[in-house]
């Protein structure tokens, strides 16, 4: 019952990765939802509040959840359930790099420099990708942190004109030509992703829009400000087929 929780809370929150899940053979779903119902809670918690100790406290009970899970205990709750049920003490160790880089979202301060930027997107969207592909037994943890890198740079993109709505300062450089660089640097993350090995290959599916959302803001960055980023429904589900077939 608590994969289809997870899948459930996926579902609701985010319906791309929900369908980039589905497309995954049905074992590997089983690892899959539960790591992206955890994104799912542990990126909305320092934004259910204003109040940054009360946030600061909701990211603190999943690391705590982690270690527990990582000791092999664990406290009754759906999410935290199905990840002891995929999760060794080193993932669990990793996805608490996740929740320690979350604690930017709680505070309006900018990055300070591109590592900075980079780590944040490494740890959320990289590690995240890396633990679930470790969990299907892949063993090329630069390649597939070079895809997660990609796809947390393209949801980024995206996600700007929300951002700086919550009086964020989301990019180190928004002018045209920062977007840019960005962007390419992105894409060059994404091709060195395809040395990923079979294994991984699932756990690869929630990037599948990356490639085009990332050539969009490179054409036309102007489509990052205006939060014109994105594909049709048509557009995803051919991706989609593509690539869960082809890899």
């Amino acid at each position: 019952m608590s994969i289809n929780a997870c899948a459930k809370i996926v579902h609701d929150a985010d319906p791309d990765r929900f369908l980039a899940i589905m497309a995954a053979p049905v074992p590997a779903r089983r690892v899959l939802f539960p790591l992206y119902a955890f994104n799912v809670e542990i990126s909305r918690a320092p934004w259910v509040t204003k109040e940054p100790m009360i946030a600061e406290m909701r990211v603190q009970w999943w690391r705590d959840a982690l270690a527990e899970v990582a000791e092999g205990r664990g406290r009754r709750h759906e999410v935290v359930d199905a990840l002891a049920e995929v999760l060794d003490a080193e993932g669990a160790r990793l996805l608490d790099g996740c929740c320690e880089m979350r604690r930017w979202d709680i505070y309006t301060d900018p990055f300070e420099d591109e590592a900075h930027f980079d780590s944040y997107i490494g740890e959320t969207s990289g590690t995240l990708m890396w633990v679930a592909a470790r969990a299907l037994g892949s063993v090329t943890e630069d390649a597939v942190r070079a895809r997660g890198y990609a796809a947390g740079v393209a949801n980024w993109l995206m996600a700007v004109p929300e951002l700086e709505s919550r009086n964020r300062v989301p990019l180190l450089d928004g002018r045209p030509e920062g977007v840019q660089a960005l962007a390419r640097k992105a894409l060059g993350a994404l091709d060195n992703g395809d040395k990923a090995d079979k294994a991984a290959r699932p756990a690869l599916l929630p990037a599948f829009q990356s490639g085009d959302i990332l050539r969009q803001a490179l054409d036309n960055p102007l489509r990052v400000v205006d939060g014109n980023l994105g594909l049709s429904p048509i557009r995803k589900r051919l991706l989609l087929m593509k690539q869960s077939a082809f890899g």
